[in-house]
């Protein structure tokens, strides 16, 4: 923690207790943006940029005065009208918007946890009381809120609800006392015991978050394994992905549950073949997390990928997001890849209808899918690079990107660049690569910057620089692929990155590419640099061509 350490009374540092109560809340809430932990193409570049005033306005409904609420949430004003309130409740939202609420309300109460031990650190005794109110009230409205939309709680969840809320009160009445007294002596006293009390708060708030979870996650697997109804399946489903989307403990929650299964199963039936898209869309959500893959092997779900992906008779959709599913499976960030033995046997499968997918795009997002999948499974295994040579994907890929309506965006660009990558190591590459313009694509990428200025698609950009100046470096050892970079004026472009920092947006990750970009062509042609490029970024060692482009100021006359 960056705030100091200092010894409590009862011998226990701020530190210890600031983890002892996130241990508590992070049962539920990982801290975690599960968007921001998938692969780039599986987050449909839905990179929404939410304002802060906007989000204040969402969330103000809910930050009422619970001091002065606390009374009137307690008690109906008439038994008749909280019947219908009930009624007008259970009624006018969704499961999934019912869940919505309660995950709001739960991360506001672990928000004002977190502020309450702040305040208690600083000894603030009338704030802390204060919070502590609108803490009770919080966890009071969120049970009464769940229990509303809730028609069967487990004896389990009904206790722990109690204990939370009996803590919740004897947490009050602690901090009330505290703000009557005086003696800083017995306040330091007191305050073990308040630590202790706002630990217990945090662990049984987290366990019965984490309950409430499990048992809507269960509840929302029975509908979709018993029920025959395409609207009430349809309607689990998508409840189901809208919690896959609140982060990777859901996630994992889900997966433990048998969503896997579950879901592999809708897969399976031709009669709910109209939900195969939304199906296959919360797998790849749910196969972010090890569990979720450890059941995907269990059940043959590479088996009922590559039948999918390979049936004619399916739609464009479905094998969009079956190639979602593949590229999250596969995904070079993920650890967890290795026990995936039967996405080799498949692999050919895969690989042949996944380039025929990219051929026969209709929208960038298809291609975007498609290609992402492809670019982590040539990560995956070499054996997948000489595939896509005798698929003749090259041609295919670099025909693609001349389309502006298929290949539109600096992530689209980025999965095309990381193929040509890994596939430039092979020697055959190089006539490909001539034949196809390819040389000419690459020498556009190193131009290749953010129209938006959005932080996820500037680092999409420096991407698109790096692995273009990688692959070109790979291929100039071919003399006819060297020249025809050198004609195209490669060689100024790859100086002008190496000395202008904002040309790269400060990338070193692109500076080192460039520069050995640049001492490959260098080598097929010195002609082309002069005498000070050449003395400052190709003689000397890499490393200090490197320290110099970083500490190099721009000039602005």
């Amino acid at each position: 923690m960056s705030h100091q350490e200092q010894l409590l009374p009862n011998g226990t540092s701020d530190c210890d207790l600031w983890r002892r109560i996130h241990k508590g809340i992070n049962m539920a809430f990982k801290g975690e943006d599960h968007l921001d932990s998938l692969p780039l193409p599986v987050q449909r570049m839905h990179l929404i940029q939410v304002d802060s005033v906007q989000r204040w306005m969402e969330d103000l409904k809910l930050m009422t005065d619970c001091e002065c609420m606390c009374i009137l949430q307690s008690k109906p004003i008439s038994a008749e009208k909280d019947e219908q309130n009930e009624l007008i409740l259970s009624s006018q939202y969704s499961t999934s918007d019912n869940l919505q609420l309660l995950l709001k309300r739960a991360w506001i109460i672990s928000t004002e946890l977190t502020k309450i031990a702040q305040k208690l650190e600083k000894n603030r005794w009338q704030r802390v009381h204060s919070m502590t109110v609108r803490v009770n009230c919080h966890v009071r409205s969120m049970i009464n809120e769940y229990n509303a939309f809730t028609r069967s709680s487990s004896e389990e969840m009904n206790q722990l609800e109690k204990l939370l809320i009996d803590k919740c009160s004897e947490f009050t009445a602690f901090t009330e006392r505290c703000i009557q007294i005086e003696d800083e002596q017995m306040l330091r006293s007191m305050k073990s015991c308040i630590n202790e009390t706002l630990t217990t708060v945090a662990q049984y708030f987290g366990q019965l978050i984490e309950l409430v979870l499990t048992h809507e996650a269960q509840n929302l697997l029975r509908q979709i394994e018993s029920s025959d109804s395409v609207y009430i399946t349809e309607s689990a489903i998508n409840s189901l992905f809208s919690l896959t989307q609140e982060g990777t403990h859901l996630c994992r929650i889900i997966a433990k549950e048998g969503g896997v299964v579950a879901l592999f199963k809708i897969c399976r039936q031709d009669y709910f073949r109209c939900l195969y898209p939304q199906t296959l869309r919360t797998l790849a959500s749910i196969c972010c997390v090890e569990e979720g893959m450890h059941q995907l092997e269990k059940v043959d779900g590479i088996l009922c990928l590559a039948d999918i992906l390979t049936d004619n008779t399916h739609s464009e959709a479905t094998h969009a997001e079956a190639a979602a599913v593949i590229a999250q499976i596969t995904s070079p960030h993920l650890t967890f890849t290795q026990h995936l033995s039967s996405f080799l046997e498949n692999m050919e499968e895969i690989v042949t209808a996944l380039v025929k997918l990219c051929q026969e795009a209709s929208s960038g997002e298809v291609f975007l899918l498609a290609s992402a999948a492809l670019a982590n499974i040539t990560f995956f295994d070499t054996m997948a690079c000489e595939m896509l040579l005798q698929l003749n994907a090259m041609k295919i890929l670099l025909a693609a990107c001349s389309d502006k309506h298929i290949v539109d965006t600096p992530y689209s660009r980025d999965q095309v660049v990381t193929i040509l990558a890994n596939m430039s190591v092979l020697d055959q590459c190089a006539s490909e690569i001539i034949q196809g313009n390819g040389v000419q694509l690459l020498m556009e990428m190193l131009f290749e910057r953010s129209s938006s200025g959005n932080s996820a698609e500037v680092a999409a950009c420096e991407r698109v620089q790096q692995k273009s100046a990688v692959t070109l470096a790979r291929l100039s050892r071919d003399p006819e692929v060297a020249d025809a970079a050198v004609k195209l004026s490669c060689i100024p472009r790859l100086i002008k990155l190496c000395r202008s920092p904002t040309e790269r947006n400060n990338s070193d990750s692109v500076l080192v590419a460039c520069l050995a970009a640049l001492r490959r062509l260098a080598v097929m042609s010195p002609e082309g640099l002069e005498d000070s490029d050449f003395q400052q970024l190709v003689k000397p060692r890499l490393v200090d061509s490197f320290l110099l482009c970083t500490n190099m100021e721009e000039s602005f006359v």
